[in-house]
């Protein structure tokens, strides 16, 4: 069994020195209209390693817990934590879509929504639980022909995808704010919860894109526990 990474997190003592370039895991807070690489960036200069990197990113337009590997011992082991479930809230809002498939992009194809309940919004995310089909988003990066999708995104090009499988433990819709749904989901690596939701509003028949998203949890990694940028910063 492998032996486990020291974690610093808001429980972590601070009148201890941490041995960073030995291996540690970081819990971060990623705050939104940050990137994933900011991050690291920002970790990198504080803890003067160089060999940072981090578990899943998280866009921009997203924020929540992101885990930060410092040291080479811990990005050697950035995949264990990669494959860990992960646990995300936030909102989706019906009646028009976005190419990003979230608030990145304006919205278009508007449809009406009046027929929308708190009820049947929740029987049609019943069912996306279990294995799902999903065909990735332009703007991810998945790679087609050596590109990754968000650069032909980018260019305006759009080019066909194969579906990948995901699976989703739980879809629960929280409550309903016409036409805006809250909700919380868990799922396994590759799911596309951008995707989950635009897939939401065409089987409820009106369109939907993501409005915000963070998340909460990767494995028994809880974002409640995680720093800020600025808080571990100043340890």
């Amino acid at each position: 069994m492998t032996d486990p990474l020291p974690r610093i997190d808001r429980r972590t003592p601070t009148d201890k020195p941490i041995d960073f370039a030995s291996g540690a895991i970081v819990l971060i807070d990623k705050p939104l209209g940050v990137t994933s690489f900011r991050v690291v960036a920002r970790v990198r200069r504080a803890t003067g390693v160089k060999k940072v990197g981090h578990a899943g990113t998280l866009d921009p337009l997203a924020s929540g817990l992101l885990i930060v590997a410092v040291g080479r011992q811990a990005t050697k082991r950035v995949s264990e934590f990669q494959e860990l479930p992960k646990t995300y809230t936030g909102e989706i809002r019906f009646g028009a879509k976005t190419k990003t498939l979230d608030a990145e992009a304006e919205p278009y194809d508007f449809r009406p929504t009046d027929d929308l309940t708190l009820d049947s919004i929740r029987r049609a995310a019943e069912g996306f639980v279990g294995e799902i089909e999903q065909i990735p988003p332009m703007f991810s990066a998945v790679h087609h022909k050596g590109k990754k999708l968000y650069t032909l995104a980018r260019k305006g090009v759009e080019v066909e995808r194969e579906p990948r499988r995901a699976y989703v433990e739980r879809f629960e819709i929280a409550s309903y704010d016409p036409p805006v749904a809250r909700f919380e989901t868990t799922g396994a690596k590759g799911l596309y919860v951008r995707t989950l939701a635009a897939d939401l509003g065409e089987a409820l028949g009106c369109g939907a894109y993501l409005q915000s998203l963070r998340r909460a949890q990767i494995g028994p990694h809880r974002v409640s526990d995680a720093l800020t940028l600025e808080e571990f910063e100043r340890r």
